[in-house]
């Protein structure tokens, strides 16, 4: 609902107008589970905000899906709406007000 205020911890309060929702794998739910079983709405902003976001609800997971030097690792893929995300270096792509962040883990193994 426009105007609505939402208080998401360490958010402060804000218009649910004003978030992203986040999907990804269940397979990282295994390593977050503090992510299972919730609906994951975050601040809009740039796709490293809104993995900062997402580490705060689950301390280590930038971690998991970051490199050293803070770019997407080889084997996560991350999309808005149906647009991979283009730059996997600096995470500056824009994420938009009421947009969908899908973050997906290649698994190998047989």
């Amino acid at each position: 609902m426009p105007g609505q205020q939402f208080t998401a911890g360490v958010f402060g309060a804000l218009r649910l107008a004003d978030m992203a929702h986040v999907e990804m794998t269940s397979h990282l739910f295994r390593f977050f589970p503090a992510l299972e079983n919730r609906t994951i709405n975050v601040p809009a902003g740039s796709v490293a905000d809104v993995l900062r976001a997402v580490d705060a609800i689950a301390p280590g997971f930038t971690d998991y899906v970051l490199d050293e030097r803070g770019a997407l690792r080889r084997h996560v893929k991350l999309s808005i709406n149906d647009t991979l995300v283009i730059d996997r270096q600096a995470l500056s792509d824009r994420v938009p007000e009421d947009a969908t962040v899908y973050i997906f883990q290649a698994l190998s193994g047989g």
